[in-house]
């Protein structure tokens, strides 16, 4: 079963990068950067309503969701800044320098909320191993970048 989830991850690396260049081609066609993140959410919030008609997951009640804690509704924050920077960034980097930076910055902040077990990640100490991993994957974003 666990290997349905690793091809799973794979497929978002590639759909990561699909993403990148349609939505800076969305960029160019509106001649406006914060308007093709506008239509880039509209069609994802679109597709995620008619996911949910579609599924009928159940709703939960308005009580559940005023208990929720503020910081877990920041999600779509960071999504906005994610897509608003690929959108800016890839037509002066291009898309394998902002990938390549993109994968090390979250490796590495991975490795942090694991160690620390922040927002709700199961602790997973930092190893020699990781550290390796960390230092092997921005050895190859220096190549990548210098290139």
């Amino acid at each position: 079963m666990s290997f349905f989830y690793y091809i799973l991850a794979f497929l978002t690396g590639i759909a990561n990068s699909t993403q990148s260049g349609v939505n800076s081609q969305l960029r160019l066609a509106l001649q406006n950067p914060l308007l093709a993140a506008v239509g880039s959410f509209g069609g994802g919030f679109l597709s995620l309503l008619l996911l949910q008609f579609t599924i009928g997951s159940p709703v939960p009640s308005l009580e559940v969701l005023r208990q929720v804690s503020w910081w877990k509704w920041t999600g779509g924050l960071l999504g906005v800044f994610y897509v608003c920077s690929v959108i800016i960034s890839v037509p002066k980097i291009g898309p394998t320098n902002l990938l390549s930076l993109s994968v090390a910055g979250q490796l590495l902040a991975a490795v942090v909320l694991e160690h620390y077990g922040w927002v709700g990640f199961r602790e997973h100490a930092v190893n020699i191993w990781r550290i390796l991993g960390i230092l092997l994957i921005i050895l190859g974003v220096v190549l990548v970048v210098k290139n």
